[in-house]
């Protein structure tokens, strides 16, 4: 049941486009339609966020007021306190209970599950369907989110920051020759790899994505693709990936992931919220995949430290 749900949602993802509004009775459908949302002091919004991106990012933009409902993932990457904690756009629960929010703006992100969007677009309340691919689609969706919120200033310091953030590291990373050959892991059954956005951090923590990202993925592909890391955030599952899972694969037990026991778990949240957390999340992967060379230096260090207190040697 699980294979079939996840084999779903990896095909719907791949059908939807980039970040739409919808109010049409369509079931099943997104069509692409202009935003031209505006709150006022007589009428602000009322807004149900279904996506712990879209939570985080009004709340980093001064909008967290304007929250009246969240998914109950949303507390692991946004203050968002007491309010009422509903399901999300695969399994969004009772559709009523949102009714009772009385919202006038619902908003979702990726993944999508078909029926879930259906009931959506039977209801009232217009409904904002993100789904971004890359970094310039995540920017794009806090620029989206500044403008319906009018506060467009907040939204360029927030992106503004993630930038500075992403630079850093990635002049840190310049410092090392060799690029990492990376598989990083978003579910295991099927195989599915993290999102493009991912494979972006990835290069900028000075590594390579080694298979197609944001895909189905088989064990022979990983396995001919030889990563020298492997990095599993498997979705909606915090820090419980089990790299046991990936040690226990017949076919990679030669790659070099697997031989120098270099398998690693981070924060799901921290890779698959494409917004503020992606930063905390690149930090990690920088860690992740320069642990091996900091061992090395300080195994260097300690080997040099002793030479000179024992000159004999």
């Amino acid at each position: 049941m699980a294979s079939d749900n996840l084999e779903r949602q990896s095909n719907t993802l791949l059908e939807w486009s980039q970040s739409t509004v919808a109010r049409l009775n369509v079931p099943g459908v997104c069509y692409s339609l202009a935003v031209s949302m505006k709150t006022t002091r007589r009428t602000p919004l009322r807004i149900v966020s279904l996506a712990p991106s879209a939570t985080s990012i009004l709340c980093a933009i001064g909008a967290r007021r304007a929250l009246v409902g969240v998914t109950r993932w949303c507390a692991a990457v946004a203050p968002v306190g007491k309010l009422p904690k509903l399901g999300d756009c695969w399994h969004v629960g009772s559709v009523g209970e949102i009714l009772r929010l009385n919202p006038t703006l619902v908003i979702g992100s990726v993944p999508y599950k078909r029926e879930t969007v259906a009931s959506l677009l039977e209801q009232p309340f217009p409904f904002l369907a993100m789904n971004p691919r890359t970094l310039a689609d995540i920017a794009a969706d806090i620029r989206l989110l500044g403008a319906i919120m009018q506060k467009a200033a907040a939204a360029e310091r927030v992106l503004q920051k993630m930038r500075h953030a992403l630079s850093e590291i990635e002049k840190k990373a310049r410092r090392s020759k060799q690029r990492v050959r990376v598989y990083c892991e978003a579910w295991p059954n099927p195989r599915i790899s993290s999102p493009p956005w991912v494979a972006e951090l990835v290069n900028i923590c000075g590594g390579e994505m080694v298979v197609p990202a944001g895909e189905k993925i088989t064990e022979a592909q990983v396995a001919a693709a030889r990563p020298e890391v492997i990095v599993l955030a498997w979705a909606a599952t915090g820090t419980k990936s089990d790299p046991r899972q990936a040690y226990e694969v017949r076919s990679w037990r030669d790659m070099p992931a697997i031989r120098n026991r270099q398998v690693h778990v981070v924060r799901d949240e921290l890779l698959n919220t494409p917004g503020l957390p992606l930063v905390q999340g690149a930090r990690e992967l920088w860690n992740v995949l320069h642990s091996r060379n900091q061992s090395d230096h300080k195994v260097r260090r300690t080997n040099k430290a002793e030479t000179q207190r024992n000159p004999e040697r």
